[in-house]
């Protein structure tokens, strides 16, 4: 089998056009970001690293220290060669105009224009990025973007090119009423019209943990209708707040106590979830 590589994204562009921002999303994705990092210092910042599981993001435009279209080919061409990292370049790029209206809105100042216009700045810094174009792995143009989009924008590029993308973080909580909904929860669904276990003399020291109680639980006639149409509901959800830029899902399962309907629910949706290639966490707030 190939020994694992380690993943290194290196973000460059004009400024204006979303270098942090597309920093912030990788971020989220699951990589750790340095922005603004002298091109000269990569290589010493990786040079401890073997695990073939580290996914760093680099963000490097004209503020950057030693920067130069040239500089980056030949750090690119390194990691090439020796073969030790999944090496990608992201150019992000934006029309003049546009450009020139975010820093008029911001009131920053073009780092090519400390002497000069914003525009004469834009166009300078255009002419020297222009080399870059011929060799980046991934263009985008963020000049109709929002902020979701570019993210969405990602992660289909980096999926497309085979690499890993960690998706929202979704959480099954269970609770118990009695002792108060949970104020961090998305979605809050109460599942007291299911049959109490509690009631039942060989299940009430049980939770909803033991195949007992689960198997007492879906024998109530509302279980099956109720769950289907749920697991439905979430399996709609998923992609759109994906696509809004959300990075966390918490959902709660409550029932009186919390410990045998809403823990043997929790349950359930993980495994449904897990079964179709997601990863959510399951969390016990009363057991």
């Amino acid at each position: 089998m190939d020994k694992a590589l380690n993943t290194i994204i290196i973000v460059t562009g004009q400024s204006g056009a979303g270098l942090s921002t597309a920093l912030k999303c990788l971020e989220d994705m699951g990589y750790e970001a340095f922005d603004n990092f002298p091109l000269d210092q990569i290589e010493t910042l990786l040079a401890g690293e073997t695990s073939g599981s580290a996914k760093l993001a680099f963000g490097v435009d004209s503020r950057t220290r030693h920067f130069s279209a040239a500089e980056l080919e030949t750090l690119l061409s390194h990691f090439t060669k020796t073969g030790e990292w999944q090496a990608s370049l992201i150019y992000l790029s934006c029309n003049a105009q546009v450009l020139q209206n975010r820093f008029s809105e911001t009131r920053r100042k073009h780092p090519m224009a400390k002497d000069k216009t914003v525009g004469e700045g834009i166009r300078l810094e255009a002419e020297m990025l222009a080399p870059i174009a011929h060799f980046a792995d991934i263009m985008v143009d963020t000049s109709t973007l929002s902020i979701h989009d570019l993210r969405h924008r990602l992660e289909q590029e980096l999926e497309a090119a085979g690499q890993s993308v960690a998706h929202m973080a979704m959480t099954f909580m269970s609770f118990g009423f009695k002792n108060g909904a949970p104020d961090n929860a998305d979605i809050v669904i109460d599942v007291r019209f299911l049959k109490n276990p509690h009631w039942d003399e060989n299940l009430k020291p049980l939770t909803g943990q033991n195949d007992k109680v689960g198997a007492y639980i879906e024998k109530d006639a509302n279980f099956a209708p109720f769950f289907n149409k749920f697991t439905d509901m979430v399996d709609f959800l998923i992609p759109a707040y994906e696509a809004e830029g959300k990075s966390y899902l918490t959902i709660a399962i409550g029932c009186t106590g919390g410990k045998h309907r809403s823990v043997y629910m929790a349950e359930s949706l993980k495994s449904f979830f897990e079964k179709k290639g997601l990863s959510p966490s399951v969390k016990h707030r009363d057991l």
